[in-house]
């Protein structure tokens, strides 16, 4: 099943074990810090191999552990707002990102943990006395990049769904613009940047598609024909999702989505030849029907 620590958040997988969980029950997650309360938005759900690895819920939360959510939670809201109060007086260069709430370690009462950002190192000392003071607590503010700033906040991608680094992502793989021209994406930070002003993790989910696609599929720029004589002409574009290619027909002008097995059907039987030949018997009388590399139309592929 799965959960979360606070609404459209991140979503944490635990084993259910025997126990039946309804969407909206509030359970016990194990921490390093103790159990948290936590909301379930998947119920428990059968798969068909088995998932090692995936922490245990401790059970349904009691009214107790509700009331200690619930303190805790005011304690964090009041600790934001006296962390950006002072970060203003004190005119420094950071922006507070989220703060958290520990009060079950053993050698520390309370513990008042506080995520910025900021453009470069910042001296902060003279933000933890009064904070600490405002607070009542032991603080520790540590600072954090725009990737985790993202996924600290939360919000929407250009997708329109909730960011996969806030929601699913358990770590940052590492992604270059070499992803985007793989995926013949325009090199244009405005298109394929996320909120964090990084380039979007999920350039890196379709790329293995998209590699294993170019390799089989024909170039730009050259002359294929279908199995059934169909369509002939000049490729221009590609549509991986569909695994198709674009080609311009010679005869009618007209863009055509041809399948991929389909025009690259003669290629892969002159590959093969019959036999073990190596190629195809041909008649000298009679043009060939095998690929040939044409000079690219920059204007078809815009």
């Amino acid at each position: 099943m799965a959960v979360t620590f606070s609404r459209y958040g991140r979503l944490y997988y635990l084993d259910s074990g025997e126990q039946a969980y309804r969407v909206g029950e509030s359970v016990l997650v194990p921490t390093d810090d103790g159990p948290e309360v936590a909301t379930v938005v998947w119920p428990p759900t059968s798969v068909p191999e088995d998932i090692g690895g995936l922490p245990s819920c401790a059970g349904r939360a009691e009214p107790q552990h509700l009331d200690r959510d619930e303190r805790n939670r005011a304690k964090r809201a009041a600790a934001r707002a006296a962390a950006r109060r002072l970060v203003r007086s004190l005119d420094l260069p950071m922006k507070i990102v989220a703060v958290d709430v520990v009060d079950t370690r053993r050698t520390i009462d309370l513990l008042v943990i506080v995520y910025f950002t900021a453009p470069h190192r910042v001296d902060f000392r003279e933000l933890v006395r009064p904070l600490a003071q405002a607070v009542s607590a032991r603080v520790d503010l540590r600072q954090v990049g725009a990737r985790d700033d993202a996924r600290l906040q939360g919000g929407i991608g250009p997708c329109g769904r909730d960011l996969c680094c806030a929601t699913f992502l358990t770590d940052f793989e590492p992604v270059s613009a070499r992803l985007a021209k793989d995926q013949d994406l325009p090199l244009n930070p405005l298109k394929i940047a996320g909120s964090c002003g990084k380039l979007m993790c999920c350039l890196a989910y379709e790329h293995p598609l998209y590699t294993e696609f170019k390799r089989s599929a024909p170039v730009l720029g050259e002359s294929v024909e279908t199995a059934d004589g169909s369509v002939r002409g000049r490729v221009v574009g590609y549509n991986v999702p569909a695994d198709s290619v674009i080609v311009r027909d010679a005869g009618s002008g007209r863009r055509c989505a041809c399948p991929r097995s389909s025009v690259c059907a003669m290629r892969a039987q002159f590959d093969a030849g019959p036999a073990g030949a190596g190629g195809l018997d041909v008649d000298d009388t009679q043009p060939l029907r095998t690929t040939q590399r044409l000079p690219t139309d920059t204007a078809d592929e815009a």
